[in-house]
């Protein structure tokens, strides 16, 4: 422990320098205004700075510092639009959207911007300090999971969708299966057949998740919002207050610690990512809460215990992504392997002997984290209001500025006309199946992860030429299957033994 103490000293004494202070700053400020855009992202805006950095001639600790800063940035970034027009972000903020648009639209988009930027800061500072002391053994750990571990983990996470289903299971299975379908579409990666593109040399990459997410969440929300208009059902209550109280707090506090510690734990398995970590602590969270207070839970409907939990593990996990980069240079998410780049332009390896050979880049990384979440809470609680007046703005301004924004992040992608085109019929599509109550989360989530599945089931496979018992030979597999069935099966069982009690009281009280 005196030995964490001694390293972390080391690293605030590269962080506290003033230029590292105001990279730190910068990038915060940037991260945030890149994870509001739709279609941007973390990789993007780190893809975007790297050349820059590098450009300024900045020390190696420096740059990654700056792009550290907006990576978390955009974490805090991705959950306004999600909250306050429904339109995440990215990937990990969808579960965000789920109960935080319902609370903007019921006029507390302060409570829900506040607490979820307090989530957020709880999440990072959870992972942070679990990098500082455990990094070495969570990394060994992380060492044990092969294709195989991570087809179960991408099944257990599907599971976890049932948390997602309500009272509509079929709709949401129905969901799943098109999203399933939607990450078949393009090249195939290992036999190179095209598969579902109809001869179009613009679905040979795929349809692109900026287009789905932006089609089917941003433009069919405009049209719900233009049909409103139209019908004179616009019921957007105005804004009340734009912080939490101690009640509020209370309320979160623990599905907050647990968010961080699921989103921590996934984030340090490379390649896992801050989506499923937000779908499996939001579950989660909805879960316990229907267990102990059934009367009191409204998932879906504006529980603001469903926000701060995927809140707390999207963060978690992003910031836990720079365990496996560091300590074994692998990288833990998509904005890792970017960053890793940074490191190959300065000549670096990382890995176990950077922690010895460079230690005021790994400690002074880390130290830079604990003080870029600091400045992100200080940056977003103070513009809380500012953000929560967006909803007062009339429908006839805000739908224009909405699709424009959009339709810039679509067209960045590729700059074709075919995704405008696309997101527009997918946004027709999003409207028809939110008028039939069809869930939009499922959808996207098996979009995210029906690619990741389908690769490591067939690494899992080419590794014993079709043998299936790989998939559940070691002890992670066994543990990670066990849990989806049991995901499956004790909500089921709990459904009929309270069904069974009320029928039983039901003839003594006749009596």
């Amino acid at each position: 422990m005196n030995d964490i103490f001694g390293h972390l000293a080391t690293g605030f004494s590269v962080a506290l320098t003033p230029l590292n202070l105001l990279i730190a700053a910068i990038g915060s400020f940037i991260g945030t205004i890149v994870g509001v855009l739709p279609g941007l992202g973390p990789i993007n805006g780190v893809a975007i700075l790297m050349p820059l950095a590098f450009a300024m001639q900045l020390p190696p600790e420096s740059s990654l510092i700056l792009l550290a800063a907006v990576y978390i940035g955009c974490e805090y970034g991705g959950r306004i639009s999600s909250i306050l027009i429904n339109v995440p972000g990215e990937a990990s903020a969808i579960m965000t959207a789920l109960d935080g648009y319902p609370m903007a639209r019921q006029g507390k988009a302060g409570v829900a911007l506040s607490i979820s930027a307090w989530s957020s800061f709880v999440g990072s500072a959870v992972a942070t300090i679990g990098i500082a002391i455990a990094a070495p053994l969570l990394a060994r750990w992380a060492l044990a999971f092969g294709p195989a571990e991570y087809f179960a983990l991408m099944v257990f996470a599907f599971c976890c969708l049932a948390g997602l289903m309500g009272e509509q299971p079929v709709k949401a299975l129905l969901a799943a299966a098109v999203g399933l379908a939607l990450s078949t579409v393009g090249i195939d990666e290992n036999s190179g057949i095209y598969r579902y593109t109809f001869d179009s040399l613009h679905l040979s990459d795929g349809i692109q998740f900026v287009v789905v997410v932006i089609g089917l969440f941003s433009v069919s929300e405009m049209l719900l919002l233009l049909e409103q208009s139209v019908t004179g059902n616009v019921a957007v209550k105005p804004t009340g207050r734009t912080l939490f109280n101690m009640r509020e707090l209370a309320m979160t506090w623990w599905g907050t610690v647990r968010g961080s510690l699921i989103g921590f734990v996934v984030g340090v398995l490379p390649g896992a990512g801050a989506t499923v970590a937000s779908a499996m602590a939001y579950s989660t969270e909805k879960r316990l809460v229907e267990q102990s207070d059934p009367e009191g839970a409204h998932f879906g409907k504006g529980d603001i215990r469903g926000l701060a939990s995927p809140e707390a593990a999207n963060n978690a996990s992003a910031t836990g992504s720079f365990v496996p980069m560091l300590t074994l240079g692998v990288p833990g998410s998509g904005t890792t392997a970017v960053m890793m780049g940074v490191l190959a332009l300065y000549n670096i390896t990382p890995g176990p002997a950077l922690f010895e050979q460079r230690p005021e880049i790994v400690w002074g990384l880390i130290a830079s984290l604990f003080i870029g979440n600091v400045m992100l809470l200080a940056m977003n609680i103070p513009m809380v209001g500012v953000f929560a007046r967006m909803l007062s703005v009339p429908t006839w301004a805000l739908v224009p500025f909405i699709v424009t924004v959009s339709a810039i992040g679509v067209y960045s992608v590729h700059a074709t006309t075919f995704d405008l085109v696309m997101m527009v019929a997918l946004g027709v599509v999003g409207y028809l199946l939110r008028k039939m109550s069809v869930p939009m989360a499922p959808l996207i989530l098996g979009l995210v992860l029906g690619n990741m599945m389908e690769q490591n089931l067939r690494r899992a496979l080419s590794i014993t030429n079709g043998d299936t018992a790989i998939l559940w030979e070691s002890p992670v597999s066994i543990g990670l299957w066990l849990c989806a069935a049991a995901v499956l099966v004790v909500p089921v069982t709990m459904r009929m033994l309270a069904r069974r009690r009320a029928g039983a009281t039901e003839p003594a009280a006749s009596a």
